[in-house]
């Protein structure tokens, strides 16, 4: 009993002290000094609490909450976390509203009152799982790998696939057929490694290199209906810059388009997405399953001429009936013309738009600062520069929710060396808003996780597999072999 009368005075002088109001506030017509930076965004209703740290050597914080149906008032020193209980309440009641946050903090010694700003809360949700690829920005370092599910909502985390378990074999982006968890995919490469294929739970082991072909699957999509999946087949090439400005350059020497019928594990592609005068890469879909697109570009004589290196992208027909393409193809964005160089088109689930990447050449550009974002609206042809959504740093490899109202990139604005997932709103106009981060509990994390978030990719359930599984199949199943139709 004694302790408890303890707690509670030792509550009441906190809270006494962190309500204490001084004498003089001085006004500022500045937003407040917040990481991560969530002032003026619109939300999903199933976001995790957005919680945050304050700049500054803040000592104290006081940050009112006013909605339209939840108010309340918080006291915190430079950190700010909500409780997941009183977040829910508040994003649920409030959605469809927008509420106003107005934070008053004292840093050395004084007191000062920020600018207002607001979080709009809609009710369009996000796909409330992510996975993403957890690796070191080690360029050529890939020993320590994860590929992680997050769940949305909170900030529960499982491990998918882990390296430690298999060999320190590395492990290739995790993708998603329809934003569906049951049809997925990544590649296990190294010694008894294969394409993992997930269907309804069933894991298959699939060595995907046909005789003929440059290499095995490389980057990759599924068809609609599931049928069929779409890769590139690449050298690839990793370089180092001898410019101080550069980090590293990843090119390909030769690359083709092919698809496999996972019914069947027959290969096959067209003369018109092969051979070596032009390198194709980054084939994906478009929602019906009718078109292919991808990105291509006239062969130059590498390493020498990679800035010369200029990507299209371009689509050309397929009819899933029989698996046969269109006999010519179609140019949506010349980067030749643009003196631009394209590359990871995704195209929205309800078919309206083809997010892609830009840079200033090559077809990997993660490292360039100059990397952005681009939406050409499929219906019109109109391009969206996305001013709103890019940064002065490497903003790439995106993916979209199954709603088409918001889609996740991976963006290293921070630092320019580790990714970190950003999630976009698009509304039912097109218009698109200011991205934000993936919360974190301890809004600390960032600044301390020496990790990026790679290929961010949504889906509408959680994976019906994990680690111990793939260390499984990697040990014990033998891959299936694919051969040319």
């Amino acid at each position: 009993m004694m302790k408890k009368w303890i707690i509670h005075i030792l509550l009441f002088v906190f809270v006494f002290s962190a309500c204490e109001r001084p004498s003089s506030i001085v006004e500022s017509d500045a937003l407040p000094p917040i990481y991560p930076d969530y002032t003026n965004i619109v939300i999903p209703v199933n976001i995790a609490p957005l919680n945050f740290l304050l700049r500054d050597s803040v000592e104290s914080t006081e940050i009112v909450i006013e909605g339209k149906n939840n108010s309340f008032t918080m006291y915190e020193d430079e950190i700010v976390q909500f409780s997941e209980k009183k977040w829910k309440r508040l994003v649920t009641s409030e959605s469809g509203n927008k509420i106003t946050i107005r934070i008053t903090a004292k840093s050395n010694g004084k007191w000062i009152r920020y600018a207002p700003f607001y979080w709009k809360i809609v009710p369009d949700k996000l796909d409330p799982y992510l996975s993403y690829r957890l690796i070191e920005p080690g360029y050529e370092v890939w020993n320590k790998i994860q590929l992680c599910e997050r769940r949305i909502e909170t900030f529960d985390e499982c491990v998918l696939a882990d390296n430690n378990l298999t060999d320190g074999s590395c492990m290739n982006c995790h993708i998603y057929g329809n934003q569906d968890a049951s049809l997925s995919m990544f590649h296990l490469r190294g010694k008894n490694g294969g394409t993992i294929l997930n269907r309804d739970g069933k894991l298959r082991k699939i060595n995907t290199k046909a005789e003929g072909q440059i290499s095995p699957a490389i980057y990759g999509n599924f068809h609609p209906s599931g049928k069929y999946a779409v890769f590139s087949t690449n050298t690839i090439i990793p370089e180092f810059h001898s410019l101080k400005n550069e980090r590293l350059e990843v090119y390909d020497t030769e690359s083709d388009i092919i698809i496999i019928d996972l019914e069947s594990n027959k290969v096959f592609s067209s003369p018109l997405l092969s051979g070596k005068a032009n390198l194709e890469t980054f084939p994906v879909f478009s929602t019906d399953g009718a078109k292919l697109y991808f990105c291509t570009a006239p062969a130059v004589p590498l390493p020498d001429s990679v800035r010369s290196l200029k990507y299209n992208l371009c689509s050309i027909d397929f009819h899933a009936s029989n698996g046969s393409f269109g006999t010519q193809i179609d140019t949506l964005f010349n980067g030749i013309e643009q003196n631009k160089s394209v590359c990871h088109p995704k195209t929205s689930p309800d078919g309206h738009f083809l997010l892609y990447t830009v840079a200033d050449y090559g077809t990997f550009p993660i490292w360039h600062q100059e990397t952005d974002l681009q939406m050409i609206d499929l219906r019109t042809g109109n391009i969206d520069s996305l001013t709103i959504v890019n940064s002065d740093r490497s903003d790439s490899y995106h993916s979209w929710s199954s709603n088409s109202r918001w889609f996740v990139f991976a963006s290293k604005r921070d630092d320019g060396l580790y990714g970190k997932p950003y999630f976009c709103y698009v509304d039912k106009n097109g218009e698109v808003h200011k991205p934000f981060v993936l919360p974190q509990r301890n809004p600390t994390k960032y600044d301390n996780f020496l990790k990026s978030f790679n290929i961010p990719e949504l889906s509408k359930g959680p994976v019906p597999f994990n680690a111990v599984d793939i260390e499984k199949i990697r040990k014990e199943q033998i891959a299936e072999t694919v051969s040319n139709r």
